[in-house]
């Protein structure tokens, strides 16, 4: 077909006008970013970076009620909103639980291209050649790494992502050698039969990173992700072979959470350096491994990362929430810590939307105002109910308080309800025999606010209590970074004393203690 004078000269600008439309997003995803945040974020006003404030004051009000301890968005390289829920704090490392995986993913991606991999088709029990594998049929044998990065290993395991119990789990972290407990299980199905949710598989490339760099996983992380990308706060948990868990266990603050996302938006470059192959980061982001939901929308994995392919949404993903969302096609990256599992897709949504403009947006000083409202509302703890103390808190305070042998490992409790700071001391069993167990002390708040002790063992520790009843005590207790709430309730009887033990995990517990005498 001819197409002739002004209509030919119109088609061609309507041409350019499309063209031009698409450039800004194409080009912030393409050409060098100003900064790199290696020393540090830089912020922006939503607005700058095309994004509403509105509806970022929106998000963050809503993932209050959705039990976040912090929430952060980045867009273009800045970032424009980061929340953080008290008692929790910025500066603090959050446990990340499951992004343990896609972090372990990212060392293997790493190391292939280091060319201490030969690739993901490598078998995985090469690397285990001075073991004998139990089970080992011809199965077992054809297992490779792409099989462990993908979560199709057709290992026999029990980690349903669901409210059941993740039986297998439990018992590798019960077990004293987690990479045999692992590679002694039977085959269920055949490799790369079908997606099958299993934190042994991520433990065994965290062992192959770990033999083939030196002999430590979180070493090897230090020298190519970590270092590079400028993060230095960093606590990850070991198996009793002192290798660093790969499914789980990795601690990072949320800021730190949001380069590892930033280096995938950027297919793996990071200031001028090819840290990670760009056809590792399009493995993710072209994920084909069905994760069996049956919902919509659909998930798909690759690499140790969630996928929903309808919002092209790509996610490293830790029970309770903790996420490092990145969103190429809006050139966002955001990042959760949460205590409880909230619905991804409109949370989701929510930060799509928020993304107006490519380009920059007229500044909007009240809607500025309003998201820096609920960001400091966010920081301010937030009084529970409280009821007069009855005359039984006297009574039980100072007293030692000691219980037989339970599966908590608590030996001792004393509370002091009486002094003017009013306090706690908790000893455990000792983790070996004849140790000397060694006290947790600290303040706890009797006015419906967390009293926080900075000074506990890797992370602090918030508690506060209230009387139920007469005779009935709940205490709250919560380490901060990590995602678990445990509420203890105290229920005394003269000399002895009850106590019914739940958390955020459905974990339940009872025992019962005396006063000593």
């Amino acid at each position: 077909m001819r197409v002739h004078g002004k209509t030919a000269s119109s088609l061609a600008h309507l041409a350019t006008a499309l063209l031009l439309a698409a450039l800004p997003l194409k080009a912030a995803l393409a050409d060098e970013p100003a900064a790199w945040p290696t020393a540090g974020w830089a912020t922006s006003t939503p607005e700058e970076q095309g994004m509403d404030s509105a509806a970022l004051a929106r998000l963050v009000e809503r993932s209050g009620a959705n039990s976040l301890d912090s929430i952060l968005v980045t867009r273009h390289g800045k970032l424009v909103a980061e929340a953080y829920y008290a008692p929790y704090r910025a500066g603090l490392k959050h446990t990340v639980n499951s992004v343990t995986k896609a972090v372990v993913g990212t060392l293997t991606g790493m190391a292939i291209q280091d060319g201490l991999l030969a690739s993901r088709d490598q078998p995985v029990l090469e690397f285990f050649s001075d073991r004998t594998v139990a089970n080992a049929d011809a199965a077992k044998k054809s297992i490779t790494l792409g099989h462990l990065l993908d979560q199709t290993s057709g290992l026999d395991w029990k980690e349903k992502l669901d409210a059941s119990v993740p039986e297998s789990l439990i018992q590798l972290r019960r077990s004293r050698d987690w990479q045999g407990f692992v590679l002694d299980r039977p085959m269920a199905q055949a490799p790369g039969a079908g997606f099958n949710y299993n934190s042994g598989n991520s433990h065994l490339l965290s062992a192959i990173v770990a033999k083939k760099t030196g002999g430590s996983t979180l070493a090897y992380a230090q020298k190519r992700l970590f270092a590079p990308l400028g993060i230095g706060d960093v606590r990850w948990i070991k198996d009793p072979q002192g290798i660093e868990a790969g499914g789980f266990g990795l601690y990072l603050q949320p800021r730190d959470m949001a380069k590892i996302g930033y280096l995938y938006l950027r297919k793996g470059q990071w200031a001028g350096r090819q840290l990670l192959p760009a056809e590792w980061v399009e493995k993710v982001f072209s994920a084909s491994v069905d994760m069996g939901f049956g919902a919509t929308p659909a998930y798909s994995y690759a690499n140790g990362w969630w996928t929903i392919p309808e919002k092209r949404a790509y996610i490293a993903a830790g029970y309770n929430r903790q996420l490092i969302v990145v969103l190429p096609e809006v050139d966002v990256v955001a990042v959760t810590t949460s205590r409880r599992n909230f619905p991804m897709a409109p949370f989701i949504d929510m930060v799509v939307a928020a993304a107006r403009s490519a380009q920059p947006l007229p500044a909007d000083t009240a809607a500025q105002a309003q998201l820096a409202d609920r960001i400091r509302d966010a920081a301010i703890e937030k009084p529970s109910a409280v009821t007069p103390a009855p005359e039984l808190a006297a009574a039980v305070s100072g007293k030692v308080w000691q219980f037989d042998r339970n599966m908590l490992g608590i030996r001792s409790l004393v509370l002091d309800l009486k002094a003017a700071t009013p306090s706690y001391e908790i000893v455990f069993d000792g983790k070996e025999s004849g140790a000397t167990a060694q006290p947790l002390a600290g303040p706890i708040g009797l006015d419906g606010l967390f009293r926080i002790n900075d000074k506990a063992p890797n992370a602090p520790v918030a508690v506060k209590g209230h009387w139920l009843d007469a005779q009935s005590f709940r205490i709250d207790s919560r380490v901060l970074g990590e995602d678990e709430v445990a509420m203890y309730t105290l229920r005394f009887d003269g000399q002895r004393v009850n106590v019914a033990f739940e958390n955020n995990r459905g974990l339940r517990a009872h025992m019962q203690g005396r006063a000593a005498e």
